[in-house]
Order: structure tokens, then sequence, then C-alpha cells
């Protein structure tokens, strides 16, 4: 997976299929200006858009659903010394809590 963003990853994604703005956020039930600013990294995107995004983008759930959250822990936790560590004590918290 390359270092772009969820939202260019996105926008990328929109691009290729040649799919306006007005619709990708119809089909999640935003704004225009909400969407744009989701692409441009100015606001976050929420959990909620995943699956309506996987669907009109034609892409994979997994896909999307990894990137969206490989950039979430970039951007609030990245700069943090001990993230590695980190990241592995929250993998086997989540593991033990599906149990």
């Amino acid at each position: 997976m390359n270092n772009e963003t969820f939202g260019e990853y996105i926008k990328k994604a929109r691009e290729a299929i040649k799919l306006p703005l007005r619709k990708v956020a119809a089909h999640l039930d935003i704004d225009t200006s909400t969407l744009s600013k989701v692409e441009r990294g100015d606001r976050p995107a929420s959990p909620d858009y995943l699956q309506p995004l996987a669907e009109i983008l034609k892409l994979d759930i997994k896909e999307v659903q990894t990137k969206f959250i490989a950039d979430k822990i970039s951007k609030d936790f990245g700069g943090m010394e001990h993230l590695t560590e980190g990241l592995k004590a929250a993998e086997k918290q989540i593991k033990k809590s599906k149990k």
C-alpha cells in the first residue's frame, strides 16, 4: 500500500471511473462540499461512509477499511515513538475481545 491519504485514495478511485463528486456525495447522503473536504483531507471521513463508498466506487470493502484505518492511525498516532508496540498491544486486545 502506498502513502496516499484516504481522501486521495477515494478521489483517485472516483476519477478512475469518471464519477462526478455530486453523484458519490448523493450516494453517501452528504453535501458535495463535505465529500470534497474528505478528498482534500480537510475533514475526516466517517466510518459510515466506507460500505457505500466501496459499493459506488466498485472497491473491495476490505481494501477501503484497511486504507481508512491506516490513514486514521497515521494521522492520529504517527508521531508517537512507541506506535508499533501500541499497535501490537491493540491487536492482542482485539483478538482477546473476539473470543
